[in-house]
């Protein structure tokens, strides 16, 4: 099932990936230094131009929760607002309640504007404590700018209001 929509370039295209695309998901998850540790093509949507993978998003599933993940834009595509579409569709796409890891706070102000929140470790549900048990360790111990984040559609609607 291709999509096309008008907020996208012309000629960009959205679909759900297929098993061919395994390499250019690999490439794109390892060129931006991103967990390569849970490619599971079935749960990826991927960005296409002329035939070429240039974006690419998943929800990862989790008992009790889904994760907004490897979302990547490729350097020459950036700027034209992919990833912003990309994640309001991948929001949309979500059936659980909604989680992600981000480094730094540039990151996390670009997804606070759909409607994600701060959250401490303490707060993410077991099945994620678990997967980012590393990330929070390295956060105590190294300083690493790890921020977990839960998106809650009722802060976008009082923002509406």
């Amino acid at each position: 099932m291709k999509q096309s929509d008008s907020s996208l370039p012309t000629g960009c295209t959205l679909r759900q990936a297929t098993s061919q695309d395994m390499r250019s998901l690999r490439w794109l998850v390892l060129s931006a230094i991103l967990d390569p540790t849970q490619l599971n093509w079935q749960q990826f949507w991927v960005m296409e131009f002329q035939g070429d993978v240039i974006a690419c998003g998943q929800l990862r599933n989790f008992p009790q929760a889904q994760e907004l993940g490897s979302l990547v834009v490729i350097p020459a595509w950036r700027g034209r607002g992919l990833a912003t579409f990309l994640t309001q569709y991948l929001i949309t796409q979500a059936t659980k309640p909604l989680y992600l890891e981000c480094l730094g706070k540039q990151l996390a102000q670009f997804y606070s504007r759909f409607g994600f929140v701060q959250i401490e470790f303490e707060h993410l549900p077991k099945s994620l404590q678990d997967k980012f048990k590393f990330s929070q360790l390295a956060k105590k111990i190294l300083k690493v700018p790890v921020i977990f984040m839960q998106y809650q559609s009722e802060l976008l609607l009082s923002q509406d209001a």
